[in-house]
């Protein structure tokens, strides 16, 4: 039989701490396991004390952060690109990436103290096959190339949400976002902007039978062959058409004749 703590103020610290990994995260992460409690030590120690999760987060990263965002895995194809955005400290695109190889994946954040812990995540776990951005998801058009998927969670309102997510994706790319019990109201108060933007089809999906207990509810919204609407697409060609511009300019510190 364990001891009560004496202390009630070291009991509660203790409450806080990380559990170990339960079955579910062995059987879904597989082989990657130890990297993904690399990770989740990270968020615990490192990830609060730099504020990117909330203390009290901690007992729950296994249920309520690391699984609920891997299960995500299901609704992403094989071999595609996907841009993660708003990814704070690496939710939901780092789960991803430990357990689909097969992706490209970029995380697309704007604070800097967000991106130097992932840069450091994706060092420490040797993802090669994930990139890290600075920068908001309407400064980078034109230079991140278009995506298969985007995914987001937790970032903002879906209508919201759409308006920076949406015209990264490539023609009928998808945006996946995981969301909560308003999902449905959600899709219907954005309607008629995923319209506008090119969406053609929305769907509220739940995912992760079997690894979580309620399962992920995720917003699938599929775009036409011109994501973003007219709006973006023109946007769009002038940043391409400045990128072209500089790569064919004279190269830095080149000797005048």
């Amino acid at each position: 039989m364990t001891e009560r703590s004496e202390d009630p103020e070291a009991e509660e610290q203790d409450g806080l701490g990380l559990g170990p990994a339960p079955e579910a995260a062995r059987k879904v992460f597989g082989e990657s396991l130890p990297d993904v409690e690399r990770y989740a030590e990270l968020l615990a120690d490192v990830g609060v004390r730099r504020g990117l999760i909330g203390p009290r987060e901690v007992p729950r990263l296994w249920e309520r952060h690391l699984l609920n965002c891997v299960v995500l895995s299901e609704a992403v194809p094989e071999g595609v690109t996907v841009c993660d955005v708003g990814s704070g400290a690496g939710l939901p695109g780092i789960p991803l990436a430990l357990v689909r190889p097969d992706l490209k994946i970029t995380l697309l954040e704007p604070l800097l103290r967000r991106t130097t812990f992932l840069q450091e995540v994706v060092e420490l776990l040797g993802l090669d096959h994930v990139t890290v951005m600075r920068g908001r998801a309407e400064e980078v058009l034109g230079t991140l190339p278009p995506v298969h998927v985007v995914t987001a969670r937790a970032v903002a309102p879906l209508e919201r949400l759409a308006g920076w997510g949406v015209p990264l994706l490539r023609p009928y790319g998808e945006m996946v976002a995981i969301k909560g019990d308003t999902a449905e109201d959600e899709v219907r108060t954005a309607r008629d902007a995923l319209h506008k933007l090119g969406v053609v089809e929305t769907t509220v999906e739940q995912i992760g039978e079997g690894v979580v207990d309620p399962l992920s509810t995720v917003v699938r919204a599929r775009v036409g062959e011109s994501p973003g609407g007219v709006r973006f697409a023109a946007k769009r060609a002038k940043a391409a058409k400045v990128a072209r511009a500089g790569s064919r300019s004279p190269r830095a510190g080149r000797r005048r004749r």
